[in-house]
């Protein structure tokens, strides 16, 4: 194992049995800790990578799994962590294929007895290869649509990662729940290149302050930074913002990897192949996202619209609009 995945690996050993609130099946559940393992090519306190962390963190407390992790893994780097998992008997490695797409594939190959389920803008190979997305975008719409009320300006703004399909669908859902209530209102949109560069994420908020924007999606954490720095509010993607940023944020699209984990965690303890696209998991109506926003900060007649929004999509009678091309 290298230097960087030795300093940065660490172990979390579950013990006793589950408590009954995992919604694994009960044959997952009886059975003993599945070996999973972890691999994050950025911190586990950047945004995404803490989703992932959390509910495997919260699976392994539960008993249901036995968990180590690297976090800061490079690209170049990732092959060899992932084949080291898996000779180390893991036999789930759960991670990020966005910048090795094809090596990951390769290493899933080398190992047909070990499950890789990946997050990944590309497709699934092989039995044992699964991939997901990050599909927020339903409360990344409702949030739109608060702030569509909200603004002053009438002139919004976004700073992304880069304009991979997951990125580009939150802010195209954000845009368009913007427009559903606020057909006028202007959206600006930067991208700063890398999944992790909060200063950056702050200096795209702040550009956009300049040109006009009097709220923020930040679909990068650092963009709040900017809001609060320019005294404006701003809406948080994956986790909640809010206690952070108590007087900036009120909104966030939430993401919640818990279901996209426990449905490949039955799959492996049941022997089924992985090789599927486990990213439906993550939608609102599934209970994998939603969104947590701060009651009396939008007008009142927002929130009750976007409540409506809301329940449609929950009950499936409304979808929101799935636009990967990158945002203008």
């Amino acid at each position: 194992m290298t230097n960087e995945i030795m300093l940065s690996r660490r172990a979390v050993i579950a013990s006793g049995i589950a408590l009954g609130v995992s919604a694994l099946a009960p044959s997952a559940r009886a059975a003993a800790p599945l070996k999973v393992a972890g691999i994050h090519a950025s911190p586990v306190e950047n945004a995404w990578n803490s989703c992932l962390h959390k509910a495997l963190q919260d699976a392994a407390k539960e008993g249901v799994i036995e968990y180590v992790f690297s976090e800061g893994v490079s690209g170049t780097d990732y092959p060899r962590a992932m084949r080291e998992y898996a000779e180390q008997g893991n036999k789930l490695i759960i991670g990020e294929a966005y910048a090795v797409e094809k090596e990951a594939r390769q290493v899933a190959a080398d190992y047909p007895d070990t499950a890789f389920v990946l997050g990944s803008s590309a497709e699934t190979a092989g039995s044992n290869f699964g991939v997901f997305g990050t599909w927020n975008y339903d409360g990344a719409y409702l949030a739109g649509m608060l702030a569509g009320k909200m603004t002053k300006s009438n002139v919004v703004g976004s700073v992304g990662a880069i304009p991979i399909p997951e990125v580009n669908m939150l802010i195209n859902a954000f845009a368009a729940g913007v427009k559903a209530v606020n057909p006028d209102c202007k959206h600006l949109v930067s991208f700063i290149g890398t999944f992790f560069d909060p200063p950056k994420a702050r200096e795209a908020g702040l550009a956009q302050i300049d040109a006009g924007a009097d709220i923020l999606f930040g679909e990068r954490i650092g963009t709040a930074d900017a809001a609060k720095e320019r005294h404006i509010r701003s809406v948080g993607s994956l986790i909640d913002y809010t206690p952070r940023y108590p007087d900036t944020v009120f909104a966030n699209a939430m993401w919640y990897f818990r279901p996209i984990l426990n449905a490949a965690i039955a799959d492996v303890a049941a022997g089924k192949p992985v090789g599927r696209n486990y990213t439906a998991y993550g939608l609102m109506k599934e209970g994998g996202s939603d969104i947590v926003y701060v009651k009396g900060v939008a007008p009142t007649e927002a929130e009750a619209a976007m409540e409506k929004v809301r329940a449609d999509i929950k009950t499936g009678t409304f979808e929101v609009p799935k636009i990967s091309d990158q945002p203008k």
